[in-house]
């Protein structure tokens, strides 16, 4: 009987340490989602990552790396843009 009482106290503890831990949202859940994103802002994307160096039928070796340094220009330049407004 000890071990079984000794078994239920550690569960019960166990699940009152995760409760709370699993209770606490990130700041990202509680404000509300952005918006979608239109087929206008997705063109608009693809013309500033291909303005920014990103081919995508062309250079299928370099995907990774090619991407995601296009997508460092593009976020640097809206950054600037946003800083300049």
């Amino acid at each position: 009987m000890k071990h079984f009482t000794a078994a239920v106290l550690n569960i019960l503890f166990g699940a009152a340490s995760i409760a709370p831990a699993m209770a606490q949202t990130s700041p990202s859940m509680a404000s509300t989602p952005p918006a979608p994103l239109t087929r206008a802002d997705v063109k608009a994307d693809l013309v500033a990552w291909r303005a920014a160096g990103f081919k995508p039928p062309i250079n299928f070796e370099h995907y990774p790396a090619n991407a995601q340094q296009a997508s460092r220009i593009v976020a640097g330049q809206r950054t600037q843009a946003l800083g300049q407004h």
